[in-house]
């Protein structure tokens, strides 16, 4: 079994920055892509960002050039996201999968981010 935990987010006011940290543990396999998806009030999830254990990183258009996400050895995966914004108000959810392998496929419980305006 593998477990994802994130960090707790917080509430920042808008322009300000805030950094996500997740780990993943257990019988993790390799290669792997860890990532990052939000899920605002009343939409569906969507896909933040994501990185595989080769670092190359996937952005949507939305964080592009705001957030950077990296990761190291221990399967621990980071978000850094500056100059945040009302619009980026949601539950932040981790997630670790292995394309091809429908069963490994893991989440986080979430963290709320909450930006003021």
């Amino acid at each position: 079994q593998v477990q994802v935990v994130e960090s707790a987010g917080g509430l920042v006011q808008a322009g300000g920055s805030l950094r996500l940290s997740c780990v993943a543990s257990g019988i993790i396999y390799s290669p792997n892509t860890m990532g990052w998806y939000r899920q605002a009030p009343g939409e569906q999830r969507e896909l933040v960002a994501t990185i595989t254990s080769g670092g190359s990183t996937f952005y949507s258009d939305s964080v592009k050039g705001r957030f950077t996400i990296s990761r190291d050895v221990k399967n621990t995966v980071y978000l850094q996201m500056n100059s945040l914004q009302s619009e980026d108000t949601a539950v932040y959810y981790c997630n670790i999968h292995r394309p091809g392998v429908p069963w490994f496929d893991f989440w986080g419980q979430g963290t709320q981010v909450t930006v003021s305006s």
